[in-house]
C-alpha cells in the first residue's frame, strides 16, 4: 500500500533522484494542489497564451505529459483541442479525471514514465506540453536528455514542445522571490525554497490548515534548459518570462521555452 505519508529519509537535501517524485505526490498533498493552482486566479493571468501559440502553429492533436490536476487539459478541451492527458502519478491522474468531470469534460489518461515515453504512447501530436515546472523533477542530464527525445519522437515533423520551469536563475543568483500571479495563485498557500544548492531546491508548502509537504527539484538553469533542446534537436527555441515575449531575466517567476521541431531551410 502507498505510504500516505512523504518521506525523504533522515537527510532530506540528499534525496537527488528523479523516481523519487512518486513518494512526494502522496494523495493529502494531492488533495490540496488545486488550492495551490488556484484555475480561476491562474486562468485570469495566463489568458489564452498557450492556446494562441497552439493555433498559430496549426496544433490540433496535443499530448499534456504533465497533467497534474488537469487545469490544462481542461482548457485545451474546451478550446476544441484534442487532448491526451499523461503523467507519471496515478494521484495526479485521478484527481485530474475528477476536475475534469465536474467541468464537463471527459480526460483521456495514460501514466507514463516521460523517459519511455513511446512504451506506452504510440501516436504521433502536433504539440506537446510539458507545464507546472514538472521537469524539473529529472535529476540526472541523462534522464533529462532522454525524455526531450522521447518528446522529440512523440512529435510530428512540424510539432511543438512548450515546457516552462522556474526562474532557477534568479533563485540561484539573488535568492528568492516569488509574485504569485501567473502560477501557484491560491491565496492562503505559502512556497518557499528550504533549501537551495547547484543541485537541489527542496521546496516548502503550507497550507491554511498547517499541513506541510516538500517538493524536491533540479534547479535548472534558462540556458542550460535551451541548449539541451537544441542538441536533441529542436530547431529553433523561443522563450517567454511569464508570458511575455520581452523581460528582465530576473523579473519573470517562470520561464516558457516554445521549441519548434520543424527544419527550415535557409536562404542561401
Amino acid at each position: 500500500m502507498k505510504s500516505q505519508e512523504q518521506f525523504f529519509g533522515n537527510d532530506p537535501t540528499a534525496v537527488r533522484e528523479s523516481d523519487h517524485y512518486q513518494e512526494e505526490y502522496i494523495r493529502k498533498f494531492v488533495a490540496k494542489w488545486d488550492a495551490l493552482i488556484n484555475w480561476e486566479k491562474r486562468a485570469e493571468g495566463e489568458g489564452t497564451f498557450f492556446i494562441d501559440i497552439l493555433k498559430q502553429h496549426g496544433a490540433q492533436r496535443v499530448l499534456d505529459v504533465a497533467t497534474g490536476t488537469g487545469y490544462h487539459s481542461v482548457r485545451l478541451l474546451k478550446a476544441g483541442f484534442d487532448v491526451i492527458s499523461a503523467d507519471g502519478s496515478p494521484q495526479m491522474l485521478y484527481r485530474a479525471f475528477e476536475n475534469a468531470k465536474k467541468r464537463n469534460e471527459i480526460l483521456r489518461t495514460v501514466q507514463v514514465d516521460w523517459r519511455w515515453l513511446s512504451r506506452d504512447i504510440h501516436e504521433k501530436f502536433d504539440a506537446i506540453i510539458c507545464l507546472g515546472n514538472s521537469f524539473t523533477h529529472l535529476f540526472s542530464e541523462n534522464d533529462r536528455r532522454k525524455a526531450l527525445a522521447e518528446f522529440y519522437s512523440a512529435l510530428n515533423h512540424n510539432g511543438l514542445l512548450i515546457l516552462d520551469q522556474r526562474n532557477y536563475d534568479s533563485i540561484l543568483n539573488d535568492g528568492y522571490s516569488s509574485k504569485h500571479k501567473f502560477y501557484y495563485c491560491g491565496e492562503d498557500v505559502e512556497v518557499e525554497p528550504e533549501h537551495v544548492d547547484r543541485g537541489l531546491a527542496r521546496f516548502r508548502y503550507r497550507f491554511e490548515d498547517d499541513s506541510v509537504f516538500h517538493l524536491n527539484m533540479f534547479p535548472l538553469r534558462k540556458e542550460y534548459t535551451r541548449q539541451l533542446m537544441r542538441e536533441v534537436g529542436f530547431q529553433t527555441v523561443h522563450s517567454y518570462g511569464d508570458f511575455q515575449e520581452t523581460y528582465r531575466s530576473d523579473e519573470p517567476d517562470f520561464f516558457i521555452h516554445v521549441a519548434e521541431k520543424e527544419y527550415r531551410k535557409q536562404k542561401s
